[in-house]
Formats: structure tokens, C-alpha cells, sequence
């Protein structure tokens, strides 16, 4: 398995003139690269990186000889992220998604990196050794062991980072424990686990968001092309990437806490793509990174050996009884929101067993739905938030209950 550990960097100003130097060598190529591939194929002909490739060598030395200042790998590089952009584009076009062709990358609005093959770099603890540069310092030894792959320098706001990726073997860990748990991502709460624990992200984090507004509006006063916007967008840049580290900070402990201690993880299959086009909500829902998290969880669960459970997007779990499957088709009296958020999530987590896809006939301590909710909530389910006349009425007539979201539902089996 391939995973990569990105490592912050700590040169020296001269070293930090070379990686400025390596990047935009890169820019250009990949900008030069496109260039021709667009000329190419309006002339009518198929071209591909490695041809692109070739053609640029030829004429590197006499036109361009100031590339060779950096590494041969700065150049190669961009060949081959050019001929994944374009791979990437056809994939879409043929899915009929949105096609995005590839975009020339601009300076200061591109993001600034360069690629080492595996051959040309050497780590030595908390040192790497970079081609025509030397050893730059890192901030941490590498913690992965195995064949070295390959490694990518970039820049965010004004650090350097180091991500090196290592074929390794994981070898899983037994589970904590050997249940199952659901986990309801949403907005109030970053995620709702059916065992009533709720994970929010950093106090500090509304904090960040108004000191970024704030120097948003400090960059748009400023001239463009001046030394003082260039500070303001450099703060800006800074402020940024502490929330994100914040933000990946919490993704990372919350997805590694639970593949660490359950066997099975069920999770709602979102369409967040689609989700952020409600302009209401798309900001909150970027907030929350749940495109991030599902990511962190496939492959966190594949290299511990957990099974995670997927719901399909479409199937209708708020409004569907778990024993006899029949759609919801009248309300009882309401939930609080956060009750409706547990009680849905520990729902989950107990549905996912077998032995409980069938509720019992009477309803009461012994039932999956009345257990959920205990767990969920900590207490037992009282007469004004919870339909009881309704469920003992007509328990015997097949009447069953499930919960959406707000509110509990009384359907009727067939």
C-alpha cells in the first residue's frame, strides 16, 4: 500500500531561492507543455507527454539553458502531471461530467511544487538531500518505512513541506472492540456518534474565521501590485492554513479513533457535490470537510482491515422501519433536533447487524428501537416525545416505528 507522509521543511534562504527557482521551472514547463499539446492537436495530431517530452529536450539546451539550473526531475515532472490533467479530462468527457479542461497555471495563483524521483534524493533522520542543493533540514524523521517512491516539494503560504510516498506493508491491529458503530455527519455537529459522543471542530476555529475576514477585507483596500498587498495576502495565506491545519487536525484523530476501536463503520454515502449547490448551506458544508472525512475513512479502513459500511444515498433510512422495511406514512409528535441526530445515528449502528433487521412483536425493553434510543439518548423514550398510545394500539396490527429526522414515524407494515 502507497501512503505518504508530508513532512515540514526548515531552509535556509538560499535554499528557499532554489525551491522558488525549481518551481517556476515547473510552471513553465507544464505551461510550455500545453502550449504544444493544444498546437498539437488542432494541427490534427495525438500528442502525449512523452512526445511532448521528447520535443522539449531538443530544443532545452540551445532555447532554453537557464532550465538547467535545477533538477532534471523539475522539467520530467511536469510532463507527467500534464498527461494525468489530460487523462483525468477524458475520463470525464466519456462520463458526461464536467469536462474542466487543463488550465495554464499562473504565478502566485497556481500552487508551487516540484516532484524528485525516488533515485535522486537520499534522507538521513531529520535531513533530506536534495539534488544541486544539498541536505535541507526537516521538522520530523520520516515514519514510514519501506520502498521509497517518490517525493513532491510545495509550498503553502510561506512554509516549505516535503511529502515523501512509501510502498509499505500495514499489518492491521485488532479492534478495541468488536461492535459496530454509526456515525451521522452533519452541520451543527461535525459527526454524531450512535454512541451519543459528538465531535465538533476546534473552539478556536470561529476565532480564525472572523481574523480571516478581517484581513480579507485588509487585502482588497490594498493597491494591487504593491509591497503592502503582497504583506497583507502573505498574512492572509498564513491565516489560512492554520484553519485548515485545524480543520485536518480534527479529520485525522476522529477517522483514526474509530478504525482503531470498531470493526464495522456505517456511514451515509453523500452527494456533497451535490449538496453545496444549495447556496444556503454550501458554506457550512465545506466547513465541515465530509468529502475529507469519507477519504480518511476508506482508506484508514482498508489498512486496518475494518469493514465500513456505506448507506446508499438514495435509500430512505429516516423514513424506512427497520423491521418491516415499509415507507413512513404518518408523523407523531417531535423530536428536538440533536435528540433526532442521536437517536438516527445509534439507529444506524444497530440496523447494521443481521440479527436485528427484525423488530420483536412487543414493543418494549427488549426492542432494537427502544434500545437505540436509550443508548443514543441515556434515558427512556417519554409519552410526549414519542408515540407509545400509538405504537402499543396497533403493535398487533403490524404498526411499526422508525424516526427521521425531527420527528418519529408511525408505518403501517403490509
Amino acid at each position: 500500500m502507497i501512503l505518504s507522509h508530508k513532512i515540514r521543511l526548515v531552509p535556509t534562504q538560499a535554499q528557499e531561492d532554489y525551491f522558488r527557482r525549481a518551481c517556476g521551472t515547473a510552471r513553465f514547463t507544464y505551461n510550455w507543455a500545453l502550449a504544444a499539446w493544444r498546437d498539437a492537436y488542432e494541427a490534427g495530431g495525438k500528442p502525449s507527454g512523452r512526445s511532448l517530452k521528447l520535443r522539449f529536450n531538443a530544443i532545452r539546451r540551445v532555447e532554453l539553458p537557464w532550465t538547467y539550473d535545477v533538477h532534471r526531475d523539475c522539467t520530467a515532472g511536469a510532463f507527467d502531471n500534464l498527461q494525468s490533467a489530460f487523462r483525468g479530462f477524458f475520463r470525464r468527457v466519456k462520463a458526461g461530467d464536467k469536462s474542466g479542461y487543463p488550465k495554464f497555471k499562473k504565478r502566485g495563483l497556481a500552487k508551487d511544487s516540484f516532484s524528485i524521483a525516488n533515485d535522486k534524493f537520499r534522507l538521513d533522520g531529520k535531513k533530506i538531500w536534495v539534488p544541486k542543493l544539498g541536505w535541507v533540514k526537516m521538522r520530523e524523521v520520516l515514519r514510514l518505512s519501506g520502498k521509497i517512491m517518490s517525493a513532491v516539494v510545495s509550498r503553502t503560504a510561506d512554509q516549505w513541506f516535503v511529502s515523501i510516498a512509501v510502498d509499505t506493508e500495514v499489518t492491521p491491529q485488532p479492534p478495541k472492540t468488536k461492535g459496530a458503530i454509526g456515525v451521522d455527519l452533519g452541520i451543527s455537529a461535525l459527526a454524531t456518534m450512535s454512541d451519543g459522543r459528538k465531535v465538533n471542530h476546534s473552539s478556536k476555529w470561529r476565532k480564525l474565521e472572523k481574523q480571516v475576514r478581517r484581513l480579507q477585507k485588509s487585502v482588497s483596500r490594498k493597491q494591487k501590485g504593491s509591497t503592502s498587498r503582497r504583506k497583507a495576502v502573505g498574512k492572509l495565506a498564513r491565516k489560512h492554513l492554520e484553519l485548515t491545519s485545524l480543520r485536518v487536525d480534527v479529520l485525522h484523530k476522529t477517522t483514526t479513533e474509530l478504525v482503531q476501536d470498531y470493526e464495522t463503520i456505517v456511514i451515509e454515502d453523500l452527494n456533497v457535490k451535490g449538496m453545496i449547490k444549495n447556496h444556503c448551506l454550501a458554506r457550512a458544508i465545506s466547513r465541515q470537510a465530509w468529502a475529507e472525512f469519507r477519504r480518511q475513512l476508506d482508506y484508514k479502513a482498508l489498512m486496518h482491515g475494518r469493514d465500513l459500511v456505506v448507506a446508499d444515498r438514495f435509500y430512505p433510512s429516516t423514513k424506512t422501519c427497520s423491521g418491516c422495511r415499509a415507507a413512513t406514512s404518518l408523523k407523531g409528535p417531535g423530536l428536538t433536533q440533536e435528540d433526532a441526530d442521536l437517536f438516527e445515528a445509534a439507529l444506524v449502528a444497530e440496523l447494521s447487524k443481521e440479527e436485528h433487521l427484525v423488530l420483536s412483536t412487543d414493543y418494549g425493553p427488549d426492542d432494537v428501537l427502544y434500545q437505540a434510543y436509550v443508548t443514543a439518548l441515556g434515558r427512556e423514550p417519554a409519552r410526549h416525545s414519542f408515540p407509545w398510545k400509538t405504537v402499543m394500539r396497533f403493535r398487533a396490527g403490524g404498526v411499526c416505528v422508525s424516526v427521521g429526522r425531527g420527528a418519529p414515524f408511525v408505518s403501517i407494515a403490509g
